[in-house]
């Protein structure tokens, strides 16, 4: 995989960059709920038993919302690179004879 470079940086736009840094800080939430769960438990061991399930909770609470923005923001960076470079991407279910879409179906292909 490429390194990213001072020159692959400033080539980047600015919502490539951000979608880049909302998946890192999606990563490392996600990375830092079983950390939270650890101190969520020391938490509750020395008496603060609601502080330790709301620092648990909220802390999947974060990652799960970090995880969805990130994953909105691929698929509309991958829509835009799909229109950009045009790539004809068509619906089967509404293809028509114009489009010239070959469908596979079970007996078609052979796997080993």
């Amino acid at each position: 995989m490429a390194g990213y470079t001072a020159r692959t940086m400033r080539t980047m736009s600015w919502s490539a960059k951000l979608l880049i840094a909302a998946a890192l800080l999606a990563v490392l939430l996600v990375a830092a709920v079983p950390v939270a769960l650890l101190v969520g438990i020391f938490m509750m061991l020395f008496g603060h038993v609601i502080a330790g399930l709301a620092l648990f909770g909220g802390s999947i609470l974060a990652a799960i919302v970090a995880v969805v923005i990130a994953s909105m923001g691929g698929v509309r960076q991958l829509r835009k690179l799909v229109r950009q470079h045009g790539y004809r991407v068509t619906d089967l279910r509404q293809a028509t004879q114009l489009h010239r879409v070959t469908q596979l179906h079970e007996g078609d292909y052979y796997y080993e």
